[in-house]
């Protein structure tokens, strides 16, 4: 199965069925009737939490269309622009903010990068670090939350959604500072002074333009720590909300577009309950086949050492997230990695977020990195050069990856408030 698996992934065969046909074969092969194929293929999507990932998507797609990541953009140049790397910076502040709003590290690189990579270039860094550090820091997106692939995490191992969001803050924050303190030491080595200047009262100007955009976040964390509703009805709140601030008071959407934003998203989608389909096959067809004590059998001289097991973990999802995308990264290893997580007494919190972030590392680490395929269209650069972009950020989020995992406390603190755990 891993060896077909393997074929159809370096054949580029699309990913939903190179996880598909292993597991029909396996079926066909084990003399399983094919209809149990249909109906796990079902049973993988028939899942209340999934309900959100439509809704957040619509969310996001509406906010690119509706005016709200450039409000974002101008909001954050304003806050830091004026400071040794304020542009850069600005950058990664724009990355963080629109990843609160849309969930998605892809369209963050087109939403973001499409504005502030000739703003670099503009104040000098060049295309190298602009390319990397846009390409980078939108991996963020998929930390903090709404995340699409902790949804998905969830849906998988049965952990609560909000948990997970709120867990998420902690290491989108950390991976966040750690990307702007190398932008500010990267433009004093290289004496990059900023040529920003703010007007008085410019930025109460922003912050009161972009109160409409920053809204969204607010609502969803909001509204799911007070209780008001949960992490699945606030991906609803979210797109309604989205389309009365982009039809109504920004009134940069129109009906038009509006249509065509929903068939887009109808279309995404799409493309991911097929992926989460696929993969609940092939995760079904591994558990019968008790993979993961196969896999608990390779740890296991390891198991009174948990420190060790997080490290083999680690570099197995590192690996992993260097060929796949988060979602089906995660629908694939979470169910091999929870029996793990349970032997070491981790909390399926935390192994969700650790699997999250090395999903973020992935979604810009060649040779697959999703964010370096859409960085070039959008920076109009060839793949080698934006893979040797990153190089420096893929070692500043290794690092941030190791403190997430070793000091628990930054994802599990915020939890622990909210839900009292």
């Amino acid at each position: 199965m891993f060896g077909l698996l393997g074929l159809m992934l370096l054949a580029s065969v699309p990913i939903y069925i190179a996880l598909a046909g292993p597991s029909l074969v396996a079926i066909v092969l084990k003399d399983i009737p094919p209809l149990v194929f249909a109906q796990r293929l079902f049973g993988g999507i028939d899942k209340f939490s999934l309900m959100a990932i439509p809704f957040f998507i619509l969310a996001a797609n509406i906010m690119g269309k509706g005016g709200m990541s450039r409000r974002i953009i101008a909001l954050s140049n304003i806050l830091v622009g004026r400071f040794y790397g304020g542009t850069a910076a600005g950058s990664v502040l724009a990355c963080m903010l629109f990843g609160a709003l849309s969930g998605s590290a892809p369209a963050t690189v087109v939403a973001i990068g499409g504005i502030t990579y000739p703003m670099l270039l503009e104040n000098s860094y060049g295309k190298k670090f602009s390319m990397g550090i846009v390409t980078s820091a939108a991996c963020i997106a998929i930390l903090i939350p709404p995340s699409i692939t902790m949804i998905v995490y969830a849906a998988t191992t049965g952990t609560s959604v909000g948990s997970l969001f709120m867990a998420g803050i902690g290491p989108g924050l950390l991976l966040g500072a750690i990307f702007i303190a190398y932008a500010v030491w990267y433009a004093r080595k290289n004496n990059i002074r900023s040529t920003f200047q703010v007007a008085p009262g410019q930025v109460w100007i922003a912050l009161k333009d972009s109160s409409w955009a920053i809204g969204v976040p607010v609502i969803i964390i909001g509204g799911i720590y007070s209780g008001v509703f949960t992490p699945t009805e606030s991906a609803t709140v979210a797109a309604v909300y989205a389309m009365l601030v982009g039809l109504f008071i920004y009134k940069e959407l129109s009906w038009k577009e509006l249509y065509e934003v929903c068939v887009s998203s109808a279309l995404t989608t799409a493309q991911i309950m097929f992926l989460v389909a696929a993969a609940s096959v092939l995760s079904w067809i591994l558990t019968v086949n008790q993979t993961q004590l196969l896999l608990q059998q390779l740890i296991q001289p390891f198991i009174s050492t948990p420190w060790a097991v997080l490290v083999i973990m680690n570099i197995m999802l590192i690996i992993a997230g260097m060929f796949m995308d988060a979602v089906p990264f995660v629908l694939l290893l979470a169910p091999l990695f929870v029996p793990i997580a349970n032997s070491i007494n981790l909390d399926l919190v935390l192994l969700g977020i650790i699997m999250t972030f090395n999903g973020a590392i992935g979604m810009f680490s060649p040779p697959f990195g999703l964010n370096i395929f859409v960085g070039m269209a959008t920076f109009k650069e060839p793949f080698g050069k934006i893979a040797r972009a990153v190089v420096p950020f893929l070692v500043l989020s290794l690092v941030a990856l190791i403190i997430v995992t070793y000091v628990p406390e930054i994802s599990l603190w915020i939890p622990s408030i909210v839900y009292g755990k």
